[in-house]
């Protein structure tokens, strides 16, 4: 099982900002900024860990995301 650990932590996750920050909830914008994003269309490459896939289901509304191999 901690070798499907250290394989889940060195996938990586593009994520896009694809809605604006205007008029969100303090701690959606907070998540956003967690994230690494400040500007629509914005494109971040987080590593794929529980602690960022929590940030994004959180505002899976305002981003795009797909898997990096």
């Amino acid at each position: 099982m901690a070798n499907n650990k250290t394989a889940t932590a060195k996938n990586t996750l593009a994520v896009t900002l694809v809605k604006s920050l205007a008029k969100r909830l303090p701690n959606h914008l907070e998540n956003v900024k967690g994230l690494g994003l400040k500007r629509i269309h914005q494109t971040v490459h987080v590593q794929d860990t529980p602690e960022n896939r929590g940030m994004i289901n959180r505002i899976h509304y305002m981003v795009k995301v797909e898997q990096v191999k």
